[in-house]
């Protein structure tokens, strides 16, 4: 094969800038359909992106013979039934974050890709971005020395939907996200945490609603331990009255600061000086890793997020959560 085309399920916000347009500028892909339930406005999409197919059932785009690998782009609720189904039709399954709703049915969607003998992307996107990259390889390089722990704080201030009750957003809703913005939010650090410092093989932790603007919780605090041996502590509360993104690893010889979705500069300190490097974000964030997707499909690259490095981060959310302890 000298192109993978694409087709999207669920073409909504995410697909807008941050996904739909890289399909089109990654080198060997091609967005060829996409799929809506509300056909007027999978067709809209069609027509604004100059997509030539479009459909309003899922179904449809699946076994379409001229699609060959799918992107599930919907709510959390409907991943693993629509990653099982292009599996079973023999396609490549790549699926936005959260990868499902907990771990189990992770592991069901890595189960029926490998019987189908098809790939499962996750769109964990960071693990292909420049800025953190750069984080890597100050970690690689040993630039902070032995990871002894990491400090994740993330506060945000409630929404006025919030406030005022009247949020539609999917992401607060349990039965569609698997719970609230930390599911959204944090599954990106978390993710991006086992990338740079490897697998969490132990984690607890508490989840509450504080404030009761929602059902989901608003509060999620934890501690875990890496197979590296080194340690982590995490805050995501979403109804503060400030806002902060900051990520601390402390090393035996330093410590690196970053944000995981700022674009503030990443900061590498030790004793002898510090050093800063901005480096921003391409106009379609997903775009490094969709070209590592095309890439190892077409026997060229590999790419860093699978379905089992995202059941990983979604076994690690269960347990902070109150779910079962890992």
């Amino acid at each position: 094969m000298k192109e993978i085309r694409w087709g999207i399920i669920g073409c909504g916000n995410v697909t807008e800038v941050k996904s739909g347009p890289a399909f089109q500028k990654a080198e060997g892909s091609r967005l060829i359909a996409v799929m809506r339930r509300d056909g007027a406005l999978a067709e809209d999409y069609a027509k604004r992106h100059g997509v030539p197919k479009w459909y309003d059932r899922a179904e449809a785009l699946i076994t379409d013979p001229e699609v060959d690998a799918v992107y599930v782009a919907t709510p959390p609720a409907f991943h693993k039934n629509y990653a099982i189904e292009a599996a079973k039709a023999g396609k490549p399954v790549y699926v936005e974050k959260p990868m499902a709703m907990n771990a189990a049915e992770c592991e069901d969607m890595i189960a029926a890709c490998r019987e189908a003998g098809v790939p499962l992307f996750i769109a964990y996107y960071r693990r292909a971005l420049p800025r953190f990259l750069k984080v890597k390889q100050w970690l690689d390089d040993g630039a902070i020395g032995e990871v002894r722990t990491v400090i994740t704080t993330h506060l945000a201030k409630p929404s006025a939907h919030d406030l005022s009750g009247s949020s539609t957003a999917w992401r607060i809703k349990p039965e569609l996200s698997g719970g609230g913005y930390f599911y959204d939010l944090a599954s990106h650090t978390l993710d991006l945490l086992d990338f740079l410092l490897g697998p969490i093989e132990r984690a607890h932790g508490s989840a509450s609603n504080q404030a009761g603007l929602y059902e989901a919780e608003d509060i999620v605090t934890g501690s875990y331990t890496f197979a590296s041996g080194a340690h982590g502590t995490g805050t995501w509360c979403f109804t503060t009255g400030s806002r902060v993104d900051r990520n601390e690893i402390v090393g035996s010889k330093g410590r690196i600061v970053f944000s995981t979705f700022g674009e503030t500069p990443i900061r590498l300190i030790r004793e002898q000086g510090e050093e800063e490097c901005v480096i921003e974000h391409p106009a379609h964030i997903q775009q490094p890793l969709i070209q590592s997707i095309v890439g190892q499909l077409l026997g060229k690259s590999f790419c860093p997020s699978t379905g089992e490095t995202a059941m990983r981060t979604s076994r690690v959310m269960d347990a902070l959560t109150g779910g079962r302890n890992l």
